[in-house]
């Protein structure tokens, strides 16, 4: 499965990634995420367009393998919460996760820590030679980051996600009934609560 999403995000695939445990937390750690190659010149003007829905001028942030941090970016120390901005430094061009100012909120990953997410970035390295990838958090603009399941598919219907992988299970849109992204596409979920997400951006 890892060889196949790999795959997919080496040529060009965005990826809805949902697997095990949801993220704590303001940022997407591979449990709740969307994934890219980072070194795509348009991944970011295409995902803020037709998969997060916002202004084209926001960055998105790198997860990469934790021993190979310091090749890409100017940090000496692990940080696996995706809460500290360092500059880039990498040989290879990565336009999708950094910033204007040459910096990039970094999320590095362990095999201990993440088992799953770091074999699946190591996947794509072996093929690519770029040990990291983008990641960001699986919502849509004004939404809160998927939930269950259904949450997942939801917002992989109503996006431009090419693949959602749902735990051990690959869906390609390609391969979706055209009736299904007709019906879903433009529609929001059913809200569980008289509280709005936006509280939380607000706080």
């Amino acid at each position: 499965m890892l060889d196949a999403v790999s795959a997919r995000l080496a040529s060009g695939k965005v990826i809805g990634w949902y697997h095990g445990r949801e993220e704590f937390g303001p940022r997407s750690l591979g449990g709740r995420s969307i994934l890219a190659d980072p070194r795509g010149d348009d991944t970011r003007d295409r995902i803020n367009a037709s998969v997060k829905m916002r202004e084209g001028f926001r960055p998105f942030a790198p997860a990469v393998l934790a021993e190979h941090a310091a090749e890409h970016f100017r940090l000496d120390h692990e940080s696996p919460f995706m809460l500290e901005t360092c500059e880039v430094i990498s040989p290879l061009p990565l336009p999708a996760i950094t910033h204007v100012d040459n910096s990039a909120r970094v999320q590095t990953v362990t095999e201990q820590e993440n088992g799953r997410f770091y074999r699946l970035i190591k996947e794509f390295a072996e093929k690519t030679g770029c040990p990291l990838l983008l990641n960001t958090s699986f919502n849509l603009r004004g939404e809160p980051i998927v939930h269950t399941p259904v949450d997942a598919l939801l917002c992989f219907l109503r996006s431009d996600i090419d693949c959602l992988v749902l735990d051990d299970f690959v869906l390609d849109r390609a391969s979706l009934p055209q009736a299904w992204i007709s019906w879903f596409k433009g529609t929001r979920p059913p809200r569980q609560s008289r509280v709005s997400d936006n509280v939380y951006t607000l706080l």
